[in-house]
């Protein structure tokens, strides 16, 4: 009865709100094959059958199958069951809410659900030659941005085929999601989607993908208004800390060396307890645009790069992912120096980001809003590839060793290893944002001439070492495990609350 799913596929599953369905039914579909499906049985049966079923369940007799019946039944069964997941299948087909299913609504629920298995089986035989083989499997995954070798697509068959044949016919289909509790295939990616959600204060992560169906339903863009808000929430909360990371990369030196308490003290005493959050404001403000047009851009970059017939390879998403970095960079890179100012502003310097942009733009002209551009552009490109390859190892590693009885990491590994692959990348393109910040601010400070990159490079390695290109990593990971668990945080409240997580 307990249903596993392999690790050599290498692929985990998640439920979505849509999804669960499917997933219920499977779950449903094991008990009716458990109880009373034999060989004999045939469509015309299937009232009888889903009679026989419900009345074993209701074992009170009351006419109604509640959440205990159905716990104690499957429980029974041996067929495992996750926390909750009773109290979802009554309310899945629980019409009139009294808190149980009839035998109309049971009858109900899974002859709908008979339909959407057949449904997702004819989605999937593209050459509707009534069989599924492996090159059809892995157009699927293809289609939802997953692609996987030949080798893999196979394993994924073999765990459905049951006469060796290396195609799956309906009866075989149906026969594997009687005992299996994994969704289609349309649902596949779900819980390793290496998401942006994760707000560590950096915008040069590769966009979200989303399905066809969440883009025609509207969910896409409810998932970005989520993200955004909980990127809002953890840039607030960590803000201070950036600000410490800011004077740190700017004013740090082996001749003026700022520790973390001592940098606070300086700053509070110079403007305050509110002095800690400046610059949050624009840091804020410029999430809305750049997800906006790092979501478009991603969109359009992989139509132009797809081949033949709309496939998007790896290679090319990755390509596509980094120039819809780039094009929303270019777009708010002038807020990107403004919050910079502003962060490191003294009281009184600036009133606010007009004020600002005002101000450097009647003393510094308009070329003084792209300062440190460069090196912001070449940072996209460690950053992104680091963070993806490093999550795809440790994604692997898990599921190659933990992956037996069940596909779902559970929340803690999914947000460790999003934190260890995001850190990675930080690694990688923290002298470059250091640079960037440096050219950024280089205007504001009294006495510093103005610098190209590589000779800004030059100097803090003969002055200070390679090191000196480290200046402000300490508060930079200190602010990652708050930011990361703020941000899903709200995240979640903000899926519920937005309707696109139940």
């Amino acid at each position: 009865g307990q249903t596993t799913v392999g690790s050599g596929t290498q692929l985990i599953f998640h439920f979505s709100s849509e999804s669960f369905e499917f997933w219920i039914t499977a779950i449903m579909y094991q008990v009716v094959r458990k109880l009373v499906f034999t060989d004999s049985h045939c469509a015309s049966d299937a009232p009888k059958t889903y009679e026989e079923l419900f009345e074993k369940l209701d074992t009170n007799k009351d006419g109604k199958v509640d959440v205990a019946e159905l716990k104690e039944g499957l429980s029974a069964l041996g067929i495992a069951f996750g926390k909750g997941d009773a109290q979802k299948i009554v309310s899945s087909g629980d019409q009139d809410n009294d808190e149980g299913l009839d035998i109309n609504e049971f009858s109900k629920y899974l002859k709908e659900h008979e339909k959407k298995l057949l449904l997702t089986f004819k989605s999937l035989d593209k050459n509707n030659d009534g069989r599924i083989d492996y090159m059809e499997i892995k157009q699927s995954l293809a289609d939802l941005g997953m692609d996987i070798s030949k080798e893999e697509a196979e394993k994924i068959l073999q765990t459905i085929d049951v006469d060796g044949t290396m195609t799956v016919d309906w009866n075989e289909w149906r026969e594997h999601f009687l005992f299996n509790t994994a969704t289609n295939l349309q649902d596949i990616i779900r819980y390793w989607k290496h998401s942006t959600v994760l707000d560590i204060g950096d915008s040069l992560t590769i966009p979200d993908e989303f399905t066809e169906e969440e883009k025609t339903t509207g969910v896409w863009w409810k998932q970005l208004a989520a993200g955004a808000m909980a990127g809002a929430v953890s840039r607030t909360g960590t803000a201070p800390l950036d600000r410490m990371k800011v004077f740190m990369q700017v004013h740090g030196s082996k001749t003026n060396k700022i520790s973390l308490v001592g940098g606070f003290k300086q700053m509070i005493k110079e403007g305050g307890v509110s002095s800690l959050w400046r610059g949050n404001g624009t840091n804020v403000l410029k999430i809305a645009p750049e997800t906006a047009i790092k979501f478009m851009a991603y969109e359009q970059y992989k139509k132009m790069l797809s081949s033949e017939g709309g496939k998007v390879q790896t290679h090319e998403r990755f390509i596509a992912g980094s120039l819809a970095g780039a094009t929303a960079q270019t777009a708010i890179y002038p807020m990107e120096v403004m919050k910079t100012r502003l962060t490191l502003r003294k009281t009184g310097q600036y009133s606010g980001m007009f004020d600002c942009a005002k101000k450097i733009l009647k003393k510094e002209g308009m070329k003084a809003f792209y300062k440190g551009y460069v090196p912001n552009i070449l940072g996209i490109i460690p950053y992104a590839g680091i963070d993806l390859a490093v999550y795809e190892v440790l994604k692997n590693a898990w599921l190659a060793r933990y992956a037996k009885d069940t596909a779902n990491p559970g929340i803690l590994v999914l947000l460790a290893c999003g934190t260890i692959s995001s850190t990675c990348g930080q690694l990688a393109s923290y002298p470059l944002a250091l640079i960037r910040t440096r050219m950024q601010a280089a205007a504001s400070i009294e006495g510093s001439e103005q610098v190209t990159m590589n000779h800004l490079v030059k100097k803090i390695l003969e002055k200070e070492g390679f090191f000196g290109l480290y200046r402000g990593i300490l508060p930079n990971f200190m602010k990652v495990i708050p930011a990361v668990s703020i941000s899903y945080v709200v995240y979640e409240y903000m899926r519920t609350g937005l309707g696109i997580s139940k």
